[in-house]
């Protein structure tokens, strides 16, 4: 008996391949599995936080402006820093499914209540922004939405002798009176 557990049979030899090749294919997966598993996950939701900082807004900026025009041009700061009061951050994030997250950063240095300086990364003016955002695969022709005078007379039902004649009798108008809902 103790010899028969330690003869591995044809079973347990499988079996133990088995697992093993099993093993071995999940460690293994590469790109293409990637892009199959990616191409079947559930919808993520889009995260955008902070103010976007256009290239026009940029340009607006002037040194000397007062805090209050600053904040009209760009918006609330998304950090103003209790230990830097000279200084705001504007941070823009988008991160969205099937495309690279995006960051922008602008830092605006104030000195007393006058913009002293800024500096950030550059900023994309509105239409590339809006253009990056439209992600839908486009179609190749947009077909015609209005059909010529001749297209709709193809169209035009046949009139017939009686119209009420050839409908059945659920479709065919209610008679003006009708019965009294409640008998007396």
């Amino acid at each position: 008996m103790p010899g028969q557990l330690l003869r591995p049979s044809g079973f347990r030899l499988a079996a133990v391949l088995l697992v093993g090749v099993g093993i071995a294919g999940c460690s293994s997966t590469g790109e293409r599995m990637r892009g199959a598993l990616n191409a079947i996950t559930p919808y993520k939701v889009e995260v955008v936080q902070g103010n976007f900082v256009s290239k026009e807004q940029v340009d607006a900026l002037k040194a000397g402006m007062s805090r209050q025009q600053v904040r009209e041009i760009l918006g609330t700061p998304l950090l103003t820093d209790v230990f830097h009061a000279n200084r705001w951050d504007y941070v823009f994030t988008i991160r969205r499914q099937g495309v690279e997250p995006q960051q922008r950063r602008l830092t605006v240095f104030f000195d007393g209540d006058t913009l002293a300086r800024f500096e950030g990364d550059t900023m994309p003016s509105e239409e590339e922004f809006v253009a990056t955002l439209d992600t839908r695969k486009r179609s190749g022709k947009v077909p015609e939405l209005q059909a010529s005078e001749d297209e709709l007379k193809k169209f035009k039902p046949a009139v017939s002798a009686s119209p009420t004649q050839d409908l059945p009798r659920s479709t065919q108008p209610l008679p003006p009176s009708y019965p009294p809902l409640e008998t007396r």
